[in-house]
């Protein structure tokens, strides 16, 4: 993108509506609450044929700098340092409040380029607020309405002139167009199945999900190495899912925060159930989810239900037992941990856990060295004649049980997909096959392909029979 914008204003003028209208995307929780917004949240907007970078912000609020509104203060300070350009919103329906004029005299001291945005302009009795947005001194404000899209065009133009026409539309690199030949494939080559090798390069997907207060927001900062996503000792901090991008041994991560998920039970406010959902659309979005245990408290039931949400979803599943530098034995701890592992999760028989500290940084290499290697598992594909042999094996050792007096025949085995791994099995009786064979191949499948700790799915197919439709004469 060309440049980066911020959006800042006092709570609830619209500012994530109007980051909503931008990038074209419901990204950011929208509610009446004042306040919903705490984290710095990118994206990537158009506005016409105009692109940028869109950073929305939090409610500035004057506030001690240790207090939660303190601290999501310096946050959106952070943004507005980073950005080309500042989006200035007021409320038009309301009028300027003091708190504007604070914010307005704030700006003034970074120095940035300023749009003054009056938003809510299409309400009855939105003049006066309009007229009294000149007093700010920030330039001619420009009317629009974030919920309704109307103003744009206005806004648009006003972004161009604060820019600069040159900023706001760099010059494209011509590519020379050549004529292009596609190799035609070697004799036989379709017949040759490999199985394809894994791309150590390409941008990685990690959610980090858990219970509220179990550090989340924390680790994530200690892998960026600053203070980017808003953290403190209160439950339920994080409400946004948002997503920040860095390296690790020079490849691109883009890893997703989510709100706490607590039991279903007591997600009782509409904001909470909106951060819950946000929370797992990200799962479904990634490739590796990261599950945080507080070490302290391991194994709670909303954390088993958690891993089972992800196993679920077919997601590639890493545990991190997170405060590691409070146990005292650790030797005792990480013992009885692998054991409830084990025990506990059956479904997820092989996972990864690694215990880490997000406050000092201990065993965050390993972490990422553990996502890694799970990602590999999770796109792995095995050939259909290693498939077979390996079927055929299985069912000399521990045949497929007689149904009714009829045996169960398992006659041909194929990867359908990866991510995550799913095979189909052509058999007689499908539906007849008990589940605890279903399980004895599951795990097979792990043993002896090395898949341990993902989702694998195992379809079953019966040949159909011509004459069943028919009577017997």
């Amino acid at each position: 993108m060309s440049f980066t914008v911020a959006i800042v204003g006092r709570p609830n003028v619209g500012k994530s509506t109007l980051f909503n209208r931008l990038v074209g995307k419901k990204l950011a929780l929208v509610d009446d609450t004042p306040g919903v917004t705490r984290d710095r949240r990118p994206g990537d907007a158009r506005l016409m044929d105009l692109k940028f970078r869109i950073v929305d912000t939090a409610g500035l609020e004057e506030a001690a700098e240790e207090t939660l509104q303190g601290r999501m203060r310096a946050q959106t300070e952070a943004a507005i340092d980073e950005a080309d350009l500042t989006l200035f919103v007021v409320d038009a329906k309301m009028g300027l409040t003091p708190v504007d004029q604070a914010l307005a005299e704030m700006l003034r001291r970074h120095g940035r380029p300023v749009v003054l945005v009056a938003n809510k302009s299409e309400a009855r009795g939105s003049d006066s607020g309009f007229y009294d947005a000149f007093t700010l001194g920030l330039g001619d404000p420009c009317p629009i309405s974030a919920e309704h899209g109307q103003g744009m065009i206005d806004l648009r133009d006003a972004i161009v002139e604060a820019i600069g026409h040159e900023r706001a539309f760099p010059p494209k690199d011509e590519v020379a167009v050549t004529d292009v030949v596609i190799p035609r494939p070697a004799e036989g080559a379709e017949d040759d199945e490999e199985e394809p090798v894994y791309d150590e390069t390409k941008p990685l997907r990690v959610a980090i999900v858990g219970r509220p207060n179990a550090g989340k927001s924390t680790l994530i900062n200690r892998f960026l190495g600053e203070d980017r996503l808003l953290t403190g000792p209160e439950a339920g901090i994080t409400r946004d899912s948002i997503s920040v991008d860095w390296a690790w041994r020079g490849r691109t991560i883009k890893m997703f925060d989510t709100a706490g998920m607590r039991r279903k039970a007591r997600v009782i406010e509409k904001l909470e159930k909106l951060s819950v959902a946000d929370g797992l659309r990200a799962i479904r979005f990634a490739e590796t989810v990261v599950i945080v245990f507080d070490a302290t408290i391991p194994f709670e039931k909303q954390d088993l239900q958690i891993v089972d949400l992800v196993v679920r979803e077919g997601r590639a599943a890493v545990l991190a037992f997170n405060k590691w530098d409070m146990i005292d034995d650790r030797q005792a701890v990480l013992a009885d941990l692998r054991e409830k592992t084990d025990r506990l999760l059956p479904q997820a028989r092989g996972i990864r856990a690694v215990p880490i500290s997000g406050q000092t940084g201990e065993g965050l290499d390993r972490l990422m060295q553990a996502i890694v290697d799970t990602d590999k598992v999770w796109n792995k594909r095995v050939s259909t004649a290693k498939l077979n042999r390996w079927l055929e094996v299985q069912q000399v050792q521990h045949p497929p049980p007689a149904v009714s007096g009829r045996r169960i025949k398992l006659k041909y085995m194929t990867q359908v997909k990866a991510r995550p791994p799913a095979f189909m099995i052509s058999c007689t009786r499908s539906d007849a096959l008990p589940e605890s064979y279903v399980r004895y191949l599951i795990n097979g499948l792990r043993a002896d392909f090395a898949m341990p700790g993902v989702p694998i799915r195992i379809h079953f197919r019966s040949a159909e029979n011509p004459f069943e439709s028919k009577k017997r004469r």
